[in-house]
């Protein structure tokens, strides 16, 4: 009988499986007629099994090297003659390309980030980003050639193609999620944001945007100044450059920071009377969800950005908080609203582990905690 069950969804294998292995050893056999198509997609699959999404790409970097010849230019130059056409430049977002090309820059980064073959390998990871994003490949260069990457970037920065352009900000940002860390400081790539925002391309501006909300994590002033500035330049489209300030002060904002909350008109302290939250239950088990109200009252007209604050109990008995959007909206005065949420607890949680015990819930309004009540959470 047929099982009604949903097989789980597997992104490694979503990414990389046997037609997607097959379909580069099938490119590359079509540039290099010595390859062995068929003993690298077994040797690689049959490895497969045993490997998560990261070492499956470390994994296929490796194969290339067994299966390629030993010289590093020639070998990286058949894998650039393998490469698809370059994506297409009339999209504007959201287009990294194949992940099954990731090993390709991962390869130039194993084996030619060296002085020897450093502009080879750089004009490389260039082409490969037509294809496929490099930001995590290009780090170790960044870290160990900066002088020469950065001058690189800056001439991407200035490309035509919007994949390159993108990669000058990405590659760079100093808080990218799961990359290495960078050891440059972090104001040796604002030349290269300046020549960037203004660009036409949402690819480019969110990653302008995410930059700049990754120093504002060490170095707030810093990026208002830069916002404020850029406004003034006019040189962004307006409803762009609305876009890369909120997107670029999502950090500051769930912070509390009043500068950064005044550039995007909202007031700290605002006219308004808030009721007590009202929790439905005081108490709730993994598996179920707090559900709580809170009221407000305007006094005078207003812009207000509502957040909610989970303090999760952590292993060592210490509360650890996190940052909810609630609501953004504007009330008049004499205006009232009742806002409620429900927040599941669930089991099971990639992010986060629950832990049994009192739990604090708070309301965050343009930055002000301006309520807040207890829970306790059993396991």
């Amino acid at each position: 009988m047929a099982s009604n069950k949903k097989e789980k969804f597997s992104l490694k294998d979503e990414l990389f499986n046997s037609q997607k292995v097959e379909k580069i050893a099938f490119e590359i056999k079509e540039v290099y007629s010595s390859f062995k198509a068929t003993h690298f997609t077994k040797e690689t699959l049959d490895k497969f099994p045993e490997l998560e999404l990261k070492e499956r790409i470390y994994y296929i970097r490796d194969m290339l090297d067994k299966y390629l010849p030993n010289d590093y230019q020639e070998a990286v130059n058949i894998l650039l003659l393998a490469l698809p056409s370059e994506l297409d430049t009339n999209k504007s977002d959201d287009d990294f390309g194949d992940f099954i090309y990731a090993p390709y820059s991962e390869y130039v980064t194993a084996y030619g980030c060296s002085e020897e073959q450093l502009d080879f390998s750089l004009q490389a990871l260039r082409e490969i980003s037509k294809r496929f994003s490099v930001e995590f490949a290009i780090r170790d260069f960044i870290n160990n050639f900066p002088t020469q990457t950065l001058e690189i970037l800056e001439a991407c920065a200035k490309s035509e193609n919007y994949h390159e352009r993108r990669l000058a900000s990405e590659g760079l940002r100093p808080k990218l999620p799961w990359a290495k860390k960078l050891t440059i400081d972090y104001h040796a790539p604002l030349k290269h944001l300046e020549l960037l925002y203004s660009d036409k391309t949402r690819y480019v501006t969110r990653s302008v945007a995410n930059h700049l909300n990754d120093i504002a994590k060490v170095d707030a002033p810093l990026v208002i100044e830069t916002l404020k500035r850029w406004k003034k330049s006019a040189k962004q489209e307006p409803k762009e450059m609305d876009f890369i300030i909120r997107h670029a002060l999502r950090t500051l904002v769930k912070e509390g920071n009043e500068d950064a909350l005044s550039m995007l008109g909202y007031s700290k302290k605002p006219p308004i009377k808030v009721k007590d939250i009202r929790l439905h239950n005081s108490s709730i088990k993994v598996g179920e969800a707090l559900v709580f109200e809170v009221e407000i009252v305007a006094l005078d007209d207003t812009m207000l950005m509502v957040d909610y604050v989970v303090h999760f109990q952590t292993k060592v008995g210490k509360l650890s908080p996190k940052v909810h959007r609630l609501k953004k909206f504007e009330l008049v005065k004499g205006e009232n609203i009742v806002l409620k949420k429900r927040h599941p607890f669930r089991a099971n949680m990639t992010t986060r582990i629950l832990y049994a015990g009192e739990h604090l819930l708070e309301v965050q309004i343009n930055g002000d905690i301006v309520a807040k009540d207890r829970f306790n959470l059993k396991i």
